[in-house]
């Protein structure tokens, strides 16, 4: 638990570069107040002292505004930015390298018992306002864009933006010996799906009316005698 707390930490300074000392990090930043609270509840949990952990959580998320689930599942190097409404349901996975932004809910759409909230691999960066619902699964290092809304499984290496989240770029390989991180889901020169289709409605409606006036001039037109209209 205290390597991971560790890891914690030194993940802020490779993805915030307004991170300048590790007490800075230690005293303002609330995503890291939320995520250590979290390791120690988690560990309450798993010995059987629910209600406590339940109780310690539940304070953490009037301090710093984020709810993390006691019994989620949460890998190394996590980072949540600004953190503000952040919502972590109790059984949702998160693999290792995971950025969450400010406003995300990782929430489910059932009332049943089981899993009912969703799995991020490892590397996935969620943009501000996202919200991922429902046990599916988003594949490792996709980008889920701003105010996004997933409800449905994601491939590996891939950005889903839109209500409800559409793929936008093709898959791309993310290579190790880069910084692959890219803040708020955004990676590439991304296209809204929901405005590329309204520009070929545009462009179709613009064609089809070149076409009546051209159709209108024809038969304006006077013909010779003998000739046909």
């Amino acid at each position: 638990m205290f390597h991971r707390i560790k890891q914690d930490i030194e993940v802020i300074f490779q993805r915030d570069p307004a991170a300048r000392s590790v007490l800075e990090v230690l005293l303002c930043y609330p995503g890291l107040h939320a995520i250590l609270a979290y390791r120690m509840f988690h560990w309450l949990w798993r010995k059987n002292f629910r209600l406590l952990a339940r109780f310690l959580s539940n304070l953490t998320r009037f301090l710093t505004g984020i709810e993390i689930h006691p019994a989620a599942r949460i890998g190394a190097r996590f980072f949540i930015d600004h953190g503000m409404g952040v919502v972590i349901g109790e059984t949702t996975e998160i693999g290792d390298n995971v950025t969450l932004y400010h406003g995300v809910t990782l929430g489910g759409t059932s009332w049943n018992a089981g899993k009912r909230h969703p799995t991020l691999e490892h590397g996935v960066v969620v943009g501000a306002g996202a919200k991922i619902l429902g046990p599916i699964t988003i594949g490792a290092n996709v980008r889920v864009g701003s105010n996004a809304v997933v409800v449905s499984d994601v491939p590996a290496n891939t950005t889903v933006v839109g209500v409800p989240g559409r793929l936008v770029m093709p898959k791309y390989k993310a290579d190790p010996e880069i910084n692959t991180f890219t803040s708020y889901g955004q990676s590439g020169a991304m296209v809204d799906p929901v405005a590329k289709a309204v520009t070929c409605l545009l462009e179709q409606v613009r064609h089809l009316d070149d076409r009546v006036k051209k159709l209108e001039q024809e038969e304006s037109t006077p013909t010779r005698h003998g000739e046909q209209p």
